[in-house]
This record gives structure tokens, sequence and C-alpha cells, in this order.
């Protein structure tokens, strides 16, 4: 399928019979605003991590039964929303990604944008559950602090920050450079600013397709959406630091 990593409304609408669509609102929305024909419900706080800091994924088994209660098959292409712009929906993504699931798009402008030019429907669909598997965590996205130190002091790399410039500059890890996940999204469309703007944004950063990129943030779903944002805009390698800037500087290593 075409529209890698983000679709549009108008691609999705082409599209409802070959995808499994994910509303991750809260469950009140979904039942009583509405939502896109044929998707099911799995609110973020269903997904998130029992017992655990905020930004930790879930139990592998937990996981498993989500997405097997929504009728998921591990080869299906998976097309999740929420209605704040997808940090929401990034987070549930990411999650997919980190237990094996590799056909992913986002929403791109969230419920408002569906709502736009498109209808909606009260009925939730007829879901045969599944045996859902996740795959084995993948290593090679998600790193660690050691990894995260390491990518500071090679030449090749960047470390971005996706906080808001205010937390930036109350310390930062040394080396990184600040990029606000809001900075890419269009407030009046809702959606994703243009594909060539986003990348001169990029650009007087420091961020560039030809380096490796490290995020990190303090919250796991605003590093989510700017890590689905540069996977849509064909970075090759693109890390994902799950832990804190609490968990940072508890192994002694410095903020700047």
């Amino acid at each position: 399928m075409s529209e890698e990593w983000v679709a549009s409304a108008d691609w999705l609408a082409e599209h409802l019979d070959d995808v499994a669509v994910v509303d991750i609102r809260d469950a009140w929305e979904y039942d009583g605003i509405g939502h896109v024909p044929g998707a099911v419900s799995v609110p973020f706080d269903d997904f998130r991590a029992e017992g655990g800091p905020e930004g930790m994924m879930p139990a592998r088994d937990h996981w498993a039964d989500l997405l097997g209660d929504a009728g998921i098959e591990r080869g299906d292409t998976i097309v999740a929303y929420d209605d704040t712009h997808g940090v929401f929906a990034a987070r549930f993504l990411v999650t997919a990604l980190y237990y094996g699931h590799d056909d992913l798009r986002l929403l791109d402008g969230d419920y408002s944008a569906w709502l736009r030019d498109h209808e909606t429907t009260d009925d939730a669909p007829d879901v045969t559950p599944t045996d859902y598997e996740p795959g084995d965590a993948r290593e090679d996205v998600f790193v660690d602090a050691d990894d995260v130190l390491a990518a500071t002091d090679d030449p090749d790399a960047v470390v971005v920050d996706t906080r808001e410039p205010e937390e930036y500059a109350e310390g930062h890890i040394p080396g990184a450079v600040n990029l606000d996940w809001k900075e890419v999204v269009d407030d009046e469309t809702r959606g994703l600013k243009p594909r060539a703007d986003i990348e001169d944004l990029l650009a007087e950063r420091g961020i560039t397709p030809d380096e490796r990129v490290v995020l990190y943030c303090n919250t796991a779903r605003r590093i989510s959406h700017t890590f689905v944002v540069l996977r849509w805009l064909g970075f090759p390698d693109v890390a994902f630091y799950e832990g804190s800037l609490t968990d940072w500087t508890e192994r002694g290593h410095p903020l700047e």
C-alpha cells in the first residue's frame, strides 16, 4: 500500500475495507460522538503500562489480548487516530512497532479531519477475536541510556529533545537539539504541515536523513509523534529512548 506511516482521510476512505482502523480516544467519545466506520475502540489508557511509570510499554501478554480482542491480525495494515493531532494514536503505533507489527499508519489531521468530508457512525463493528501473537521487542529501534550517551559523542548522530522549549531550557541532555513535536502540526488543518516545510524545519535544527536520530522526551506520546513523522519522511535510522530524563539523571548522566 502507499502512504506509509501517515494516511490522509481520503486515502483511508478508499481503503476502509482493507485496513484495521483503531480509535484511541476515550470510550465515551467513541460511543457518544461517533467514529470512523469499522473502527474498533482501544482507548489510550487501555494500553499504557499497568502499574509502571508513564512511558513504559505494556506487558506483552496484555498487548496480545488487546489486539486479539480488537480482531487485529499480525499482517493487517493498522490505521490509528485520536482527536488530539495524532499524539495519542502515535503512541499506539509505536507500541505496535515495538512488538513487531510493521504495517502502520497515522491518520493525518485526526478525527476532526475525517469529520470534514466523510461520514461517521455510532455503530460498533462486529469483531471476530484473533489469537494475536506479538513479535520480539525491537531492540534496534528502542535504545537505552548508554546508547543515548554514545550518540552525544557520535558526529554522525543527533540527539533530539521533543519537549516544549521552556522544558528544554530548564535542562536537557548535553548536545541535544530541541524540536517541540507541535512545530510540525498545522493548527488550522490539525494535520501535518507540508512535507517540504517540515524538512526545512528539521534541517534548520541539524536533523537530516543522513544522520542517526535519537529521540527522547518526558512524555512517551510526544516522542512517539515525532518518531512517526520522521519515519514518514523517510529517515532510515531513528532511535527511541524509552526512558525519561529522570531515568537519565538517576544513572549518573548530566544535564545541560
